[in-house]
């Protein structure tokens, strides 16, 4: 496919979601489940540990915030700006702004999350204007040892559980 054809069919994708499809080019480790076309500032990352999400929340704190996990696969963040709050710095209409780059707009945010992680074990935390969510690794995906076994201690071990069967 040309360039241009590209960005004509992923027009609507963010940067970080054309990375991952077209990097693994199939089913990544998550996957946004509620495209947006509203940019919002999230960094997520990987390490051995698990799945890390920064999401800026300038001005909110955990009670502003709705952390979910739904469809047993689904992370959502969201927060609903309350109509009736009255901020006298942002909504004066007599202030003729310069420049307006921190707004508090309500954003629903969800990513599909690969059974490689523990969502059950998710746990989340606000800390200078970010939100830290940490989803640790399955134990069943963590790496393992197998030991080796000559081939002699196999068919012994074969031979008595079919004889344990009997």
């Amino acid at each position: 496919m040309t360039t241009q054809l590209m960005r004509r069919l992923n027009h609507d994708l963010e940067p970080f979601d054309l990375l991952f499809r077209n990097f693994f080019d199939h089913d990544s480790f998550f996957t946004p489940a509620i495209e947006s076309k509203v940019k919002y500032p999230v960094d997520i990352y990987e390490t051995e540990d698990g799945l890390y999400f920064d999401i800026a929340v300038i001005g909110l704190d955990e009670n502003d915030l709705n952390i979910e996990i739904t469809n047993g696969d689904t992370l959502k963040v969201s927060y609903e700006k309350d109509q009736t709050d009255y901020d006298p710095d942002i909504d004066n209409p007599d202030h003729k702004y310069i420049h307006q780059g921190i707004a508090k707009r309500s954003f629903d945010l969800g990513w599909k999350i690969s059974n490689k992680f523990d969502l059950s074990k998710t746990e989340a935390t606000v800390e200078k204007g970010l939100l830290n969510i940490v989803i640790p690794c399955a134990e069943e995906a963590k790496p393992k040892s197998i030991s080796i076994k000559p081939k002699k201690a196999i068919t012994t071990s074969k031979k008595k559980a079919i004889s344990d069967k009997k």
